[in-house]
């Protein structure tokens, strides 16, 4: 007899356990997927009243590319006397006050677009640099000249690094 209710006991409790364990395995797998979908949910919330203030970054440093592009900084600050170290560093400190007034929107932006949008401030300072160094520039209006004559010539860095904020701003749509 002792036999007997042991299958009789096994016969009902592996069934039993065995819908106990699928009944587990589905509710476990329906809340990771809830989970997973409340996270989606969230992040694409918080994604959508993010994107504005993003746009709103890039739309500053392309602001901010423009400003330093040596052709309209040139025309935007007019040499005060004919020292050309003093006009050097009035357009290098127009640049710098115009870099750390964006400061902020390098966390709306990615750290590759930062980076070149650096390196096209920086590039621009070394032109400026190289230009004052010449030796046919002797006077202020001389190294205006010299720096007009040299983005004729070239390609400005914010050019490029305008084209790859463009790129990038695409990519978000």
């Amino acid at each position: 007899m002792d036999a007997q209710r042991l299958i009789d006991l096994l016969s009902y409790t592996i069934p039993t356990v065995i819908t106990g364990l699928i009944a587990y395995y589905f509710f476990k797998t329906h809340t990771q997927n809830e989970d997973g979908r409340r996270r989606f949910l969230l992040k694409k919330d918080l994604q959508v009243n993010a994107l504005p203030t993003r746009l709103q970054a890039y739309e500053r440093m392309v602001l901010f590319l423009e400003r330093i592009s040596l052709s309209k900084l040139l025309v935007r600050v007019s040499p005060i006397s004919d020292n050309k170290e003093a006009y050097e560093s009035l357009l290098i400190q127009n640049i710098e006050q115009e870099f750390e007034h964006n400061l902020t929107q390098q966390i709306y932006i990615s750290e590759k677009c930062w980076n070149i949008i650096t390196a096209a401030k920086n590039a621009t300072i070394q032109l400026i640099r190289k230009a004052s160094l010449l030796e046919k520039t002797d006077t202020a209006n001389k190294l205006r000249e010299v720096l007009l004559n040299e983005m004729m010539e070239r390609k400005s860095p914010s050019d490029a690094a305008l084209a790859f904020v463009k790129e990038e701003v695409s990519s978000i749509w």
